[in-house]
């Protein structure tokens, strides 16, 4: 059932009816997963840590096609490094955009000059004063326990949001661990406004990955992650294969011979093809769902969870 809409300013700042954001996952965070979650009122977001610029245009392009609800971008700064990427992100005259892998100092005044919200993707409590010292409108809080590339001192959600909200008043999205209504609640009592879902999106009905990815997700028990290239940059979390495993047993390795054949990975299935990036949450997730389900049950959970706290311990 359709959830009323949350009013904070997560959802001032975005337009939206949820303060619940996709994250941008590379080659997978495109129109066809993106539109679904801004349809279902969420923030869809567009990737560019692919580098694919002139495929991620034309996926720009699609959104417009495929929904007239906001939508945003992530703007991976170390991998769009030469382009003309600021310029082009202003020009499609959207309203928020997340920045990661860089210093947010580089296009943060030019955004902001044009309209559009800013919020820096912080691992640490260092990283967090950079960014805010570079003037962003928000932080996206991300824990250890997420999927993807990693800092290689991992600090879970737990211990760094709530660092995090006692250093400064902005807005805080949490990410890392987050997949439904329980984990929502437990970001806000911790000081997030909004919450980011990457495993948990990746796999949805409308995630353009092949099933098999899907499935070993929902397989996943919570120790079915790894944590790799901890000695090295980027670190990353992903699922637990035969090619996951054995990485482990190395302190450092070249990341990206292990994503060359990604592509049959992602689309074409094979699990043992180069790197599963997922997050420690895949043990909490038991379906595929559609990201209408995924967005009002959190929604719905989330209320439910806040009431009932609040009829049981204010008084």
């Amino acid at each position: 059932m359709k959830q009323a809409a949350i009013k904070n300013r997560i959802t001032e700042m975005t337009g939206t009816a949820y303060p619940i954001i996709q994250a941008p996952m590379g080659w997978i965070a495109r129109a066809q997963l993106a539109s679904a979650v801004s349809n279902a009122g969420g923030m869809g977001i567009i990737e560019t840590s692919s580098g694919e610029l002139d495929n991620i245009k034309g996926e720009v392009a699609k959104m417009r096609e495929l929904t007239d609800k906001p939508f945003g971008m992530n703007v991976a700064l170390s991998y769009v490094k030469g382009s003309n990427i600021i310029d082009f992100v202003i020009e499609q005259g959207i309203k928020f955009v997340t920045t990661s892998s860089g210093s947010p100092a580089v296009c943060t005044e030019a955004f902001q000059a044009a309209g559009i919200k800013v919020f820096h993707v912080i691992p640490t409590l260092e990283m967090a004063i950079k960014a805010l010292d570079a003037g962003v409108d928000g932080l996206i809080v991300e824990g250890g326990e997420g999927g993807g590339f990693k800092n290689p001192s991992p600090v879970s959600t737990m211990v760094l949001l709530p660092m995090i909200r006692a250093y400064t008043d902005v807005p805080i999205i949490a990410a890392g661990g987050i997949c439904d209504g329980i984990s929502m609640a437990g970001a806000f009592a911790m000081g997030a406004e909004g919450v980011q879902m990457g495993t948990r999106m990746l796999s949805c009905l409308e995630s353009p990955v092949h099933d098999n990815w899907k499935q070993a997700v929902i397989q996943a028990k919570a120790t079915d992650t790894v944590f790799l290239n901890q000695q090295a940059r980027p670190a990353l979390r992903a699922l637990r294969t035969e090619r996951t495993t054995a990485l482990a047993l190395l302190g450092q390795f070249n990341v990206m011979e292990h994503m060359a054949n990604l592509s049959e990975l992602y689309f074409g299935g094979d699990m043992e093809a180069a790197i599963p990036l997922s997050g420690e949450v895949a043990g909490r997730i038991e379906s595929v769902k559609s990201v209408q389900e995924i967005i009002d049950e959190t929604v719905s959970e989330f209320r439910d969870i806040m009431q009932e706290l609040a009829g049981r311990y204010v008084t």
